[in-house]
């Protein structure tokens, strides 16, 4: 027999005082109220109830295994109403993990619409480089750029992501443009921070840029010194729209610039999403996904 269900009829034949009363209110027959009554004092080893002819009462044990009873029916309800809750609306934390480039200049400043419409949803926004396990790191979704690997994640392809070189006009004021990735050899060409060698402003077979004065693991580092004239910089497009937008930055080499990179948002399969995994996925797919 079920146990929990067990547990239940104890209860209603304490409070309701006989077993023909519990039968009622449980819709069961007096015979299957004394099984449930039966299952349970033999898996105790002990008397839960004292029977009359007229009444039943509580032994000893069994008037502290039915508020023990009490106590885990009523954290079982409170589990089961808080899970309907969460399967009628988007609430709860959210976690999410996105490349900081990313997170930071197009995710986060849209997150406001996505929380003012689903108030009851908190976030954590992780922005890292570091390829996070979502499973194993109990995230709702993670935003990935480049190929994925094989895996039972499901991906919804979002925008390709594009690089662009720009320079301040003050460093082509007194450097020049460069007209073809042969040039970059006579250029400052700032570095991110973790770029293989083999990668480095491998723009095409000419290209040989000098050492650079100046690295960083930071977009956002590396498009502050480019605004500051020291140097070429190649970055998100994302990072630096608003700068090329207003000539603050010059794009350069739109001939030789790499590829675009794919890029997906990622959320575990085989799980039942939730509400607020739901929301976020569609939140996510709306404003950049493929048109």
């Amino acid at each position: 027999m079920d146990k929990l269900r067990s547990m239940e009829v104890f209860v209603g034949v304490a409070d309701a005082g006989s077993f023909t009363a519990a039968a009622r209110a449980f819709d069961l027959s007096v015979v299957m109220v004394g099984k449930h009554i039966a299952e349970l004092e033999q898996r105790l080893g002990a008397r839960l109830l004292n029977r009359t002819t007229r009444r039943q009462s509580l032994t000893e044990i069994g008037e502290q295994y039915c508020e023990q009873c009490r106590q885990i029916l009523a954290h079982v309800q409170s589990a089961e109403s808080g899970a309907l809750a969460m399967r009628s609306g988007a609430r709860g934390n959210l976690r999410i993990s996105a490349p900081v480039a990313f997170g930071s200049a197009l995710l986060a400043p849209r997150l406001p619409i996505y929380m003012a419409a689903h108030p009851e949803v908190s976030v954590d926004l992780e922005l890292s480089e570091r390829i996070s396990d979502v499973v194993e790191e109990g995230l709702d979704a993670a935003i990935r750029i480049g190929r994925l690997e094989d895996s039972s994640m499901i991906a919804r392809p979002l925008k390709p992501y594009g690089m662009v070189i720009c320079a301040a006009p003050a460093y082509l004021a007194q450097y020049g443009a460069p007209a073809t990735p042969a040039d970059l050899a006579r250029h400052q060409c700032l570095d991110f921070l973790h770029w293989r060698r083999v990668v480095r402003w491998k723009l095409d077979a000419q290209a040989a840029p000098q050492p650079s004065r100046f690295r960083s693991n930071n977009g956002q580092a590396l498009k502050q010194m480019a605004l500051n004239g020291f140097g070429l910089a190649m970055l998100a497009e994302i990072v630096v729209a608003e700068e090329i937008a207003d000539g603050r930055l010059v794009p350069l080499l739109s001939d030789y610039l790499p590829p675009l990179r794919p890029l997906h948002l990622i959320y575990p399969r085989g799980r039942q999403a939730t509400p607020k995994q739901r929301s976020f996925v569609d939140f996510v797919v709306e404003h950049f996904g493929l048109s």
